[in-house]
């Protein structure tokens, strides 16, 4: 039989290591919860085993050094640390654990500080009698109300566990989209950035240089090219205006950033977002993604869809979108249909409005908006993976011109003095 290595909580909360030979995962796991034991993870010898031996290692090795720092209300982590906890207490509760255990264990071993800290106060707050939901609205920049709501949700219907695990499932889609998007914009931003230093460089350094050659070997500065005498000019222009160009950009940024922060300018950009030429698309679909993901995960976890529909709003990432669904609640707490808001918001596809058509019609509407959620966030992987081979090309042609131009420019004049000296 094949030998499982696994990593578990014993009936005191203390994590333990070890392996054992079973059949199976499955066979291993009713061997470990016989001898009181609550697996988190297990792992087969040679198929993914690593990973286990290497938490278990870093467990042990980082337990009394972790830095007391007291969280609050204010307090915020990423969402990367608060998936990772949301995905260990799903672990440890669908394993048999109580929740007031689970906290325990997992307080203890958590490496950030605050989230620590967090960990430990809802522990107490659940030991004193309180409800998971209530303790977690004491730190709402880490649960935000889609958060707080399906944990309410899953404790009224005693489906906790599952609920963590719906938790889990929608911040690691969440957290895989985003990264999809962040993974399409570094590259041209990154393109973009290195074309802007090198022009900078070339024009503040190189080109002056150049000009002072040019005045020692061809003296009369009309027998230089037109190109060329373009270049020196605005090399001139950006060094006698270096720190009024430093403080435009630095006003543009700043006035874009207060423009951003009112309602009207808020939605004016998200508007012109879904209209660019290239990541419209991309953020559109990603909007309808996120929209119909939260939704579907809120009902079909026992959130009233008025309530959920209220969250959504707030948790929609974008003004245009966030207006369709205040229509949307609207009209279905007038007892209306939602197909009709969705339609006339002239964002969301023809296929959307459909499907959720007929999910109201035949009483599955949490289940299509999964589907949509699932066929969009499809759509952008594979508007992303275009996307960016359709930008590598064109940021280097681009990247290319930049240099090219500025080179050119300062070569011309070099090819008429070898030319002349050749002649004489």
């Amino acid at each position: 039989m094949p030998n499982f290595h696994y990593i578990a909580l014993d009936q005191n909360g203390q994590e333990v290591a070890g392996e054992l030979e079973a059949s199976s995962e499955s066979e291993a796991i009713n061997m470990l919860r016989q001898n009181q034991l609550y697996p988190t993870q297990v792992a087969q010898e040679g198929k993914g085993d690593a990973a286990v031996k290497k938490r278990a290692k870093t467990t042990n090795s980082s337990k009394g050094k972790g830095k007391v720092v007291k969280a609050g209300a204010s307090a915020k982590v990423k969402s990367k640390t608060l998936m990772i906890f949301t995905r260990q207490l799903a672990t440890l509760i669908d394993s048999g654990l109580p929740l007031l255990r689970g906290l325990t264990v997992l307080s203890r071993q958590e490496p950030h500080p605050i989230m620590k800290s967090t960990i430990a106060t809802l522990a107490e707050n659940v030991q004193t009698g309180s409800t998971f939901s209530e303790t977690l609205t004491q730190y709402p920049k880490i649960f935000n109300k889609l958060y707080v709501n399906m944990v309410k949700a899953g404790e009224l219907g005693g489906v906790l566990e599952i609920v963590l695990n719906r938790l889990a499932e929608y911040q690691e889609k969440a957290q895989k989209l985003k990264n999809k998007i962040m993974a399409a914009m570094i590259y041209p931003i990154i393109v973009m950035f290195i074309a802007m230093a090198i022009m900078v460089f070339l024009m503040l350094v190189i080109v002056p240089r150049f000009e002072k050659i040019f005045e020692d070997m061809l003296g009369d500065k009309n027998k230089l090219p037109e190109l060329t005498k373009l270049v020196i000019g605005f090399s001139r222009w950006m060094g006698d205006n270096v720190l009024y160009l430093g403080g435009g950009i630095a006003i543009f940024f700043v006035g874009w950033r207060l423009f951003a922060s009112t309602p009207g300018g808020r939605r004016s950009i998200d508007s012109w977002k879904l209209k660019l030429p290239l990541f419209g698309d991309v953020q559109r679909k990603t909007a309808i993604s996120r929209f119909t993901r939260t939704l579907g995960t809120l009902v079909t976890s026992g959130v009233p869809i008025l309530q959920a529909l209220n969250i959504t709003r707030e948790t929609a990432g974008n003004a245009i979108i966030s207006d369709a669904i205040v229509k949307v609640h609207d009209a279905v707490k007038e007892g209306e249909s939602m197909v009709g808001p969705l339609e006339a918001s002239n964002v969301f596809p023809p296929m959307v409005i459909s499907m959720v058509d007929v999910g109201e019609e035949t009483g599955q509407l949490p289940e299509m908006l999964l589907k949509i959620a699932d066929v969009y966030e499809d759509e952008v992987d594979n508007s992303v993976s275009a996307l960016t081979s359709m930008l590598e090309p064109l940021m280097i042609v681009m990247l290319a011109l930049v240099v090219g131009t500025i080179v050119m420019a300062l070569f011309l004049p070099l090819i008429e003095v070898i030319k002349g000296l050749s002649a004489g």
